[in-house]
């Protein structure tokens, strides 16, 4: 997984409420098996008409937020359904993380185990950044792990909280899979100590 520490990116403002994981991935684009590909479904039922054509009307495909890799969004983002392909669908897409005032608790946890940043802010806070990313041109934002900081060359600055475990496995790039790895030598040690059956081996 890749470590997530201070990541720098244009920001698109997405201006609404109670956004489900059926609407960031549609469940008709759920068969693939990979991790990949999801990206181009994203917000799919927003983004495209009956006829499966972009119709130019929605946020994402203004040329303005070409690009943006932190997206910026209303209150309770991710509601619905458990569906991991959510975030995977965002990563895809090109974003590194969301800010909102508020996630599901399903999503924000699967935003993690994929290294994919969700930051509380205030709903105050939040409404700022929507309005500078929609009337500054190119607005970029800067998203610091390190220092729980988000900023931007205009003078907004804002902290938020995250789980200290939560920040130190984006911190590292540590998914389940890493975060056992890290104890390889103990678990050959004990393997060594403690081995199969003849008959059940390999």
């Amino acid at each position: 997984m890749k470590p997530f520490r201070i990541h720098h990116g244009r920001a698109a403002p997405l201006d609404r409420v109670n956004v489900d994981t059926d609407q960031i991935i549609p469940k008709q684009f759920l068969k693939r098996i990979e991790k990949t590909g999801f990206g181009q479904f994203l917000f799919y039922d927003w983004r495209f008409g009956a006829d499966g054509k972009k119709t130019g009307q929605f946020v994402l495909d203004d040329p303005r937020y070409a690009g943006a890799s932190v997206l910026v969004a209303g209150k309770n983002f991710g509601c619905g359904s458990s569906r991991e392909h959510a975030v995977w669908a965002l990563a895809d897409f090109g974003f590194r993380a969301v800010i909102s005032s508020s996630f599901a608790d399903i999503f924000a946890n699967n935003s993690t185990k994929n290294g994919f940043l969700t930051v509380r802010l205030s709903e105050e806070e939040t409404a700022e950044l929507m309005r500078r990313a929609r009337e500054i041109d190119g607005h970029e934002l800067t998203i610091d792990l390190e220092k729980c900081e988000v900023r931007d060359d205009r003078g907004f600055r804002a902290k938020f909280t995250i789980d200290e475990f939560v920040r130190h496995c984006l911190l590292n790039g540590l998914d389940d899979i890493g975060l056992t790895l890290q104890h390889e030598a103990e678990i050959a040690a004990y393997e060594a100590k403690h081995p199969a059956p003849a008959g059940i081996r390999g």
